[in-house]
């Protein structure tokens, strides 16, 4: 009786730990606040800049890289900004795809946007030198369609450089993470075609 309440009590602890763990595995953007340089999503993406990036599955596993041209364009419209986000990428495979983000900053900073790949309206915000921007993507693998939620976090090192980290879930569960370099310093380096 003993042996069995003792193992049953380790399942309990080992279960409750790991629900503490990943209860608190999420950062909330706040933390970011008083970070340094303020990230200014119409500022960073206008005009023209590059990014590379690559794919990682999961089991960890890089399965595929690329390199992306942006081309940023705004405008002021009532209290906030519209804008457009041209994105050519040349993937390691030879793949080339595009998508056009359609944003607009709402008069409390937050920002709004669309794009030919995204369901629904994306949404986001910053706080310091954090951007956070979440939606949902549809994705076509082997002739099969996906919505995969994706958490989008960009954090900006200076007025040249801004990281990004992506888990892209289903029901939940991250399938795959996406990491991204921008780089807008000049001369602008360009994607090899």
């Amino acid at each position: 009786m003993t042996k069995s309440f003792s193992l049953l009590s380790v399942k309990i602890l080992l279960i409750s730990l790991s629900t503490l763990l990943l209860t608190n595995c999420s950062v909330e953007q706040s933390v970011y606040k008083s970070t340094t340089p303020t990230f200014d999503l119409k500022t960073y993406f206008s005009g023209p800049v590059t990014a590379w990036g690559y794919i990682k599955d999961y089991k960890n596993q890089v399965n595929r890289r690329f390199c992306v041209e942006l081309e940023g364009t705004w405008q002021a419209e009532g209290n906030g900004h519209i804008g457009l986000l041209a994105e050519k990428f040349y993937f390691d495979d030879g793949e080339i795809t595009y998508r056009n983000w359609q944003l607009t900053q709402l008069s409390n900073g937050e920002y709004v946007g669309s794009a030919e790949d995204v369901v629904g309206v994306a949404k986001g915000h910053a706080e310091g030198l954090s951007f956070r921007w979440q939606y949902t993507l549809a994705l076509t693998v082997d002739d099969e369609s996906y919505e995969l939620k994706l958490d989008d976090w960009l954090y900006q090192m200076d007025e040249y450089r801004v990281f990004n980290q992506t888990d892209l879930k289903k029901f939940g569960v991250t399938v795959a993470t996406l990491n991204i370099f921008f780089d807008k310093q000049v001369p602008i380096k360009r994607c090899e075609s």
